[in-house]
């Protein structure tokens, strides 16, 4: 082991050695810093295991750093450089928009798994821009754009790592260097996957084609898709290969909202027993709050978690009618989950470009206003490099006690999208916000139901999954009451890249 061990509880340092000896068997040497060209049928997957705040995310991070350090090839999924027979590669994956963003905020250049499937296609002139960058090439003349464009891109590229963002800083739209996507032909060889809780066997499939070696960091406590009858991909695997960390890392003063967390694996807790404890904590710490009604001015950018549709669509109701919105229309600050895109195979191209700007199905998406053409809006994508796109919509406003959504405006085909002001838990995981309001009588009603998913009580996993995405604070909403806006809805907050991106994805 290195001198990660110096910041390594125990359990954390058998992990990281246990994981470098498998990479070592592929020719890959953390302890000597070196890697040698791959060796045939050499590969393993292997699970790091651990509740919230066990150590994962260090752990995959200095794993990461060690492989950057051994001359590995770091692969992001925005660009590729030449492919050299003797090149090892990893790449650093998630399930979602935000829980990538998350992982790059530690510095690790994470990218959504669609985004490792499909890799983009460079027009030939600006990959040369691409490859300079990368460190693959002379600092290229391209007729159009100046040195000081060119200087521009590059301290860009050295604070964010981001390939088209840089093209962006220089003044190009994407339309201009990316001419399309295509699905990945050749296999990488490292996969390191965050939370790996939320695979499902489908897409644990492709990345097996894709990767030889695969490390998975997931939570056994989380909530299993929910077409896996309660299972999660690592679950399959022998026991030799399942890195277990049980020791918790307290965050910084230590975590009331973590203490709460790791509480419910007490089998005697019961539900009056857990709100008990939640009152007695918000009285002592400000970062948990016994909330007597649910923030409206939380909600345009932290959703409010729930378990029960009816709950999330009479939520998302009372939110639009607090600010006055509309039915006719999306007022600017509103936010939105896409719910995937609706076109036909004929369209694939499109499709991709939307899927690799960060319109998957889950990606958090706020309205900033109506596109230049008609069904078309300005979006900007939560947690991807390059947020701001213009894409043709379809948005559906769901009723109360009505079968069918509102649809206040719609492109003929498109991406799709449902308001975002409630969501469920199950799909707030893979994401996390500074505040986090819980909708505690939902998770009453399934405690009253005596629901058990993977033996153990079902409120439970909801409450694990609910309060461990609240970073900084936790809102344990007991009454169903909903708070006056404070102010209008803003855009202000919302950073732009230094040149906005725009799809050219027009409608048929």
């Amino acid at each position: 082991m290195n001198a990660a061990n110096l910041t390594f509880s125990h359990d954390q340092a058998e992990a990281f050695d246990r994981i470098a000896e498998v990479l070592q068997l592929m020719g890959v040497d953390l302890e000597e810093g070196t890697a040698v060209p791959p060796r045939e049928g050499k590969g393993a997957v292997v699970a790091v295991i651990g509740k919230a705040g066990s150590g994962k995310t260090l752990l995959l991070a200095e794993l990461f750093k060690a492989l950057e350090d051994s001359g590995v090839e770091i692969v992001s999924g925005e660009y590729e450089g030449r492919r050299r027979k003797d090149r090892r590669t990893l790449a650093v994956l998630a399930p979602t928009n935000k829980a990538a963003s998350v992982l790059r905020t530690r510095g690790v250049p994470a990218t959504t798994i669609h985004r490792i499937l499909y890799t983009p296609v460079y027009d030939p002139e600006y990959e040369r821009i691409a490859a300079w960058l990368a460190g693959d090439g002379e600092r290229p003349e391209i007729e159009g754009l100046t040195d000081v464009a060119l200087d521009r891109a590059e301290a860009f590229y050295k604070t964010n790592r981001s390939i088209p963002g840089a093209l962006a800083a220089a003044g190009l739209r994407g339309s201009d260097f990316i001419t399309g996507w295509k699905r990945r032909e050749e296999p990488l060889d490292i996969g390191f996957v965050d939370e790996a809780s939320m695979l499902d066997d489908k897409q644990f499939e492709d990345l097996q084609e894709i990767f030889p070696a695969l490390v998975l960091f997931g939570d056994p406590a989380q909530l299993a898709p929910v077409n896996q009858s309660g299972a999660m991909v690592f679950d399959k695997l022998k026991d030799e290969a399942k890195l277990v960390l049980h020791r918790v890392h307290r965050q910084e003063a230590d975590s009331p909202i973590l203490d709460l967390a790791h509480a419910l694996a007490d089998p005697q807790l019961g539900f009056a027993d857990f709100e008990t404890m939640v009152e007695e904590t918000a009285r002592r710490d400000d970062r948990v709050v016994w909330a007597q009604r649910v923030e409206v001015d939380l909600m345009a950018r932290s959703p409010v978690l729930v378990w029960r549709n009816v709950t999330r669509i009479r939520l998302i109701n009372a939110f639009r009618m607090v600010y006055g919105a509309p039915e006719t229309e999306l007022l600017p600050g509103e936010p939105l989950i896409c719910d995937g895109i609706e076109l036909p195979l004929k369209h694939r191209k499109r499709r991709l470009d939307l899927e690799a700007r960060g319109l998957i199905k889950g990606a958090q998406v706020v309205y900033l206003g109506p596109g230049r053409k008609p069904g078309f809006s300005r979006l900007h994508v939560i947690g991807a490099p390059d947020p701001q796109v213009s894409a043709a919509s379809i948005v559906k406003i769901e009723k109360p006690d009505e079968e069918e959504p509102f649809i206040p405006f719609a492109a003929r085909m498109g991406a799709t999208f449902l308001h975002g002001a409630a969501v469920t838990i199950h799909k707030a995981q893979g994401s996390q916000w500074e505040n986090v309001q819980v909708f505690a009588p939902d998770l009453y009603v399934a405690a009253k139901m005596g629901r058990v998913e993977a033996g153990q009580p079902l409120w439970k996993r909801l409450a694990y999954v609910a309060i461990t995405r609240a970073q900084e604070r936790l809102y344990w909403v007991v009454r169903n009451r909903l708070a006056k806006p404070t102010q209008p809805l803003t855009t202000a907050d919302l950073a732009a890249p230094a040149m906005p991106l725009e799809l050219e994805a027009t409608e048929v």
